[in-house]
């Protein structure tokens, strides 16, 4: 193996490649010692007020929340990982000489295609199959402690559960498993054939059914009609459950892929109006790593060039444009969700234009 690699890779390639993943690998190490630290300090009068145990804070919430952060952060700690040595390495006119050898520029942008192609495998299989699964292990400490302070309860829920009926629950208490003013009505076609109305609807979770008390329906037969006032109470199966009724934030984030596509075929459905929630979340898990490649180019065009005040410039400029990634990728998923942009092209458009601007700068870099 290690005559094949001194074969293939250079002493220039095993350079450089060391050089970035050693810079990548440290400045990852920082940036979550830093997150996990501040979030410890944050979160202390939290664990300690609802009696968290060690095991749960380290091996439930925290091996959900350093790879969260480890994967949200990796692009931006790319960059300015690859800025750093470049511009070190431009600085220390070590750029030069290689130009200078016969070596072309694509030549020298090698090496950071393999260690880009390195971090690209690893962030892949890591949003695909790793992430969701440590986000579920973060999510359910979090709402099992109540970390988050936001109420996970919906309100004024409009869903349909077949072809021919329809729900409106007004609101749901997840502590009694109860819902409030209770509407179901059932169509044929577009001819309401029956109205139900409940001011309590209970679910039982040992029968995994749903109690009515005290309800009233309406049975429509083209003229005709049978109303049944304040019948007692009734036993009934309907294709709704707790969860549809109850969101918790990065829910979606925290779906493995199988679930996320078992989602989309319910929710096309019952709630439409979540698609592009779900579609943005599975689009992403895939063209999300491919920013390791975006900026690398990026950040090898930005900070090849030897300037005056040595890493300085090239990383306060880098500093800026993470600000600016991060800020183009909610406005990408605000576009998608809220705006009604496909989200196979909202999810793009990040690594699209930073794209464009790193081979730019490219075609303009020193050679």
């Amino acid at each position: 193996m290690k005559a094949y690699l001194h074969r293939y890779l250079k002493v220039i390639d095993r350079f450089i490649i060391g050089k970035y993943l050693g810079t990548f690998v440290f400045t990852m190490g920082v940036f979550i010692v830093v997150s996990v630290v501040f979030d410890v300090s944050e979160k202390l009068d939290n664990f300690l007020n609802k009696h968290a145990t060690f095991h749960d804070i380290v091996f439930q919430y925290y091996a959900g929340f350093i790879p969260f952060y480890l994967n949200m952060l990796s692009p931006l700690i790319n960059f300015l990982a690859v800025i750093l040595f470049t511009a070190k390495m431009a600085n220390q006119t070590e750029i030069v000489p290689i130009l200078s050898g016969k070596a072309s520029f694509n030549r020298f942008l090698r090496p950071y295609f393999i260690a880009s192609t390195i971090i690209f495998i690893v962030s892949f299989f890591a949003n695909v199959y790793l992430i969701p699964y440590t986000n579920h292990l973060k999510n359910d400490f979090e709402n099992a402690n109540g970390i988050t302070d936001n109420d996970p309860t919906k309100s004024q829920v409009h869903m349909q559960i077949d072809k021919h009926t329809y729900v409106y629950l007004e609101n749901y208490d997840q502590t009694n498993h109860t819902g409030y003013q209770f509407i179901m009505e059932k169509f044929n076609g577009d001819t309401l054939r029956e109205k139900l109305t409940a001011s309590t609807i209970n679910y039982d979770s040992v029968k995994r059914v749903w109690s009515l008390k005290n309800f009233n329906v309406k049975y429509v037969n083209g003229l005709r009609e049978k109303y049944l006032a304040n019948v007692p109470q009734k036993d009934t199966v309907l294709d709704m459950h707790p969860t549809d009724f109850i969101v918790y934030d990065n829910v979606y984030a925290a779906m493995s892929l199988k679930e996320l596509n078992k989602n989309i075929d319910k929710e096309k459905l019952r709630r439409p109006e979540v698609l592009n929630n779900l579609y943005f979340e599975k689009y992403h898990r895939f063209i999300y790593p491919l920013s390791a490649y975006v900026l690398t180019v990026l950040g090898v065009a930005l900070s090849s060039r030897k300037v005056r005040g040595g890493v300085g410039l090239p990383l306060g400029i880098g500093i800026l444009l993470c600000f600016a990634y991060i800020i183009l990728e909610k406005f990408a998923i605000v576009f998608s969700i809220k705006g009604g942009v496909p989200p196979l092209f909202t999810v793009m458009i990040p690594n699209a234009m930073f794209g464009l601007l790193g081979y730019y700068l490219l075609l303009k870099a020193p050679k």
